[in-house]
């Protein structure tokens, strides 16, 4: 543009829009949406850094807020395509399913030319309900070493273009996978990231909160590939045989209790060390004599954080005051040594959340039988008299 200095001009000049998944430099605008196609290709730049010939698969099956996934990824095809990724899109959820979970067993067949496969599912609220079967079936059979299995799930929880709110975080749980959430762009690839390095660890799929609010929204993030540092506990006692898929001749009722056991015995407890080696829940405002605990996740952080801001209260007004604020990326399962250490010293913790509560739970069985001389009253959607403290929409129904 006239009047620009000539370097402004010579920068200008250069911009692509697939810039947003071809840069590794500088920041980029993404939204949500391109933030998931991004990843795909963010993962399989990591992996050869690291020596690993991986290729990935994406399958689900549309519907809002994931509505414009589908289309997404087909726009990004020569970008996909030149990072070995294919996406095939679902009749239904179940089949999208069960193509990701099959991505996990190539190596148990012999002859893949690659060392592993990274799969995204991906479908709405109601699809994660469909899947339960699949679901199950994935997580207890295991994921492999180098692969890795993301199900992101598009949840309504306004029922905007559903016909009824929907959360899949009972349906994770139920499932017995763990569920990150996150809170705005920049974290669906740190997250996201996340979630196959602990998938890879853990052998457990990893569910993907992705709300509308979220997903649908835009922002500028860091292009750097390698921003995000990942630890892997070194101190976890992992059975004889690993964690990850493996053939076995056993007859199908002892393999199937020989799967629960893996499951109940070591795998959600490896994703809990992965999430504590790398700080997936922790502390962002503290104070020095905190006598109120604040515990968020995801969208309902952000409303944590708009709500001091409307208070007037900052980082430092919340320390002379006594608050602090512990934020969840990771909320089921809860991880309990870094919640313990968040309670040290605190009188009452309140619990901000959005529809049916998962992490309120959590904390009361991990504070109860901790202790007791220090044990903090949890209100959450019920108070300390054990009172419904929420609006329950009864002028909705007038």
């Amino acid at each position: 543009p006239t009047g620009h200095p000539r370097a402004l001009e010579h920068a200008m000049e250069k911009v692509s829009l697939v810039d947003k998944y071809v840069s590794d430099t500088g920041r980029i605008y993404l939204t949500g949406i391109q933030a998931l196609v991004r990843l795909m290709l963010v993962q399989r730049r990591r992996d050869l850094a690291a020596g690993l010939n991986t290729a990935g698969f994406v399958s689900g099956y549309r519907g809002s807020p994931l509505g414009g996934l589908d289309e997404a990824l087909w726009q990004a095809e020569s970008q996909l395509g030149a990072h070995h990724v294919v996406f095939t899109p679902g009749v239904n959820e179940e089949l999208a399913a069960t193509a990701v979970w099959g991505t996990q067993q190539l190596e148990l067949t012999g002859g893949s030319n690659y060392d592993g496969v990274f799969a995204l599912w991906y479908g709405k609220g109601p699809g994660v309900d469909r899947c339960g079967d699949v679901f199950k079936h994935m997580n207890h059979a295991g994921t492999a070493p180098h692969g890795g299995v993301l199900l992101v799930a598009g949840d309504d929880h306004g029922a905007y273009s559903s016909t009824l709110p929907h959360q899949s975080d009972h349906v994770f749980s139920a499932c017995m996978i763990p569920m990150l959430y996150p809170c705005n762009v920049q974290e669906y690839l740190d997250l996201g990231l996340h979630a196959w390095a602990m998938s890879r660890f853990s052998g457990c799929a990893v569910g993907f909160k992705a709300l509308a609010d979220t997903v649908e929204s835009s922002a500028s993030v860091d292009a750097d590939p390698f921003r995000l540092k990942i630890v892997y506990p070194q101190a976890f006692a992992m059975p004889q045989q690993g964690l990850n898929t493996r053939l076995s001749t056993d007859t199908l009722g002892m393999q199937a209790r020989a799967q629960e056991a893996l499951m109940q015995d070591y795998k959600i407890y490896a994703a809990i060390a992965y999430a504590r080696a790398n700080r997936l829940n922790r502390t962002m405002i503290d104070s020095p004599q905190a006598r109120l605990g604040i515990i968020a996740s995801g969208k309902s952080y952000l409303d944590v954080l708009e709500a001091l801001e409307e208070l007037g209260i900052d980082t430092q007004g919340a320390a002379d005051i006594g608050i602090r604020v512990y934020k969840v990326a990771m909320p089921w399962p809860l991880e309990p040594d870094g919640i313990r250490e968040f309670a040290q010293g605190l009188d009452e913790i309140l619990v901000v959340e959005e529809k049916r509560q998962i992490v309120e739970y959590q904390l009361k069985e991990q504070l109860y039988n901790w202790r007791e001389d220090v044990r903090p009253r949890v209100i959450g959607k019920f108070d300390e008299k054990g009172e419904w403290v929420n609006q329950r929409g009864d002028w909705l129904l007038s």
